[in-house]
């Protein structure tokens, strides 16, 4: 029996980004399991850092 495999819940119209406030569409997971909410603005303008830093970036629907 393999245990099951942990996931974040989907971004919704609740999740704010944690830089301005606004909607939230990326979700930066860090390396010892915190995360980062960002709008498409400030994920596109921190992308460049979080590859540097490989965090796991994942956008919301």
């Amino acid at each position: 029996m393999q245990p099951g495999t942990l996931t974040r819940p989907e971004l919704t119209a609740a999740d704010r980004c944690d830089r301005c406030g606004a909607a939230a569409k990326v979700r930066a997971v860090l390396p010892k399991g915190g995360e980062l909410l960002f709008c498409g603005h400030h994920a596109r303008a921190h992308a460049d850092k979080l590859r540097e830093l490989d965090i796991d970036v994942q956008s919301g629907s």
